[in-house]
């Protein structure tokens, strides 16, 4: 029999600072109401000027290891999606292996932005069912507040920081109901439309961070589109249809993607999984976070079929389908 790649163990952190919709009014040109009514976040999560994106990622993989019942000493693959890394380089996944004390193994991180917590458990699953790792470590993590300008109210009202993380192990056993399994992944990307959603800073442009620059209206249409469509490219790969789904964990950007895409899938708002309204928009980590949530809050149970995707700068997309 194939090897597979399971789901053993989810895990997130969160920073403790939280700033409210109220707080942003003291920053910038708006108001709950206003940010509401367009996004539904009310408030979002802000690291401390100490934590870096990889204290984030250890404290997630460490809740993920507890939940699998594993240790840092069972990982031989670590991938950190993230836009926001501790350093240009090294990898801010070997940052995350040696703050784990985990033995040497691979370790690398994944820029592709708010999709990247989908192309990090893609690359993960091929390299568990290839034989090469038997136990990986994904974490999508981000301290995105650092490169928000805080005075253009069209990007900064969207963002938060966070991690989470899931520990997949390799198997050949028979998919059943509780065995976690990922069936399938799915990517994409145009770089057509790169200008769309990016930063303005970068090493070998201006030798700085930047800030986040959005053509926020073309980037909703792009979304509602692709997003559906992968979605439909997910389900129709398994031969499964949108009855046979219990939960969509979308990529949580703003509530309105969310209710529109579901609208165009046709699948009811109770099966979707929503933590923007208390995160915000955590990029690559916004999956994990509201996986780990609805595990461990028992929405999600042993057979239910459960749906990811998202869509980021690129533009990414991708979505994936995990047998719980």
């Amino acid at each position: 029999m194939s090897l597979r790649a399971v789901v053993t163990g989810c895990g997130s952190y969160l920073p403790q600072d939280v700033m409210t919709n109220h707080d942003l009014a003291e920053l910038v040109e708006t108001s709950d109401e206003w940010i509401r009514e367009r996004t539904g976040i009310r408030e979002r999560h802000i690291a401390d000027d100490g934590e870096r994106t990889s204290d984030l990622a250890v404290a997630a993989a460490r809740a993920a290891l507890a939940d699998a019942g594993r240790t840092p000493a069972d990982i031989d693959l670590i991938i950190v999606a993230t836009t926001t890394p501790d350093l240009t380089f090294p990898a801010t996944a070997a940052i995350v292996q040696a703050k784990l004390d985990a033995p040497a193994g691979t370790a690398f991180d994944i820029q592709a932005v708010c999709t990247g917590f989908i192309y990090a458990l893609a690359t993960a699953e091929k390299f568990l069912r290839s034989g090469q790792h038997r136990c990986a470590l994904v974490i999508g993590a981000e301290t995105f507040s650092r490169i928000l300008d805080w005075k253009d109210r069209a990007t900064c009202v969207l963002f938060g920081d966070g991690a989470g993380a899931v520990v997949l192990r390799a198997t050949d056993e028979e998919d059943r109901p509780g065995r976690r399994a990922v069936l399938s992944t799915h990517l994409h990307s145009d770089g057509r439309h790169h200008d769309l959603l990016y930063v303005d800073g970068g090493v070998s442009s201006t030798q700085t961070a930047g800030t986040v620059k959005m053509a926020g209206r073309e980037v909703f249409r792009h979304a509602v589109e692709n997003l559906s469509a992968v979605v439909d490219e997910a389900l129709a790969a398994n031969g499964l249809g949108m009855a046979d789904v219990d939960w969509i964990v979308p990529h949580q950007a703003n509530k309105r993607i969310l209710d529109a895409t579901a609208r165009k899938l046709g699948v009811g708002a109770e099966k979707v999984v929503v933590t923007v309204d208390r995160h915000a928009n955590t990029s690559a980590a916004s999956i994990p976070l509201a996986l780990a949530e609805a595990a461990g809050d028992g929405r999600i149970r042993p057979g239910h079929l459960v749906v990811v995707e998202a869509i980021g700068g690129g533009l990414a997309w991708g979505s994936g389908v995990i047998r719980w």
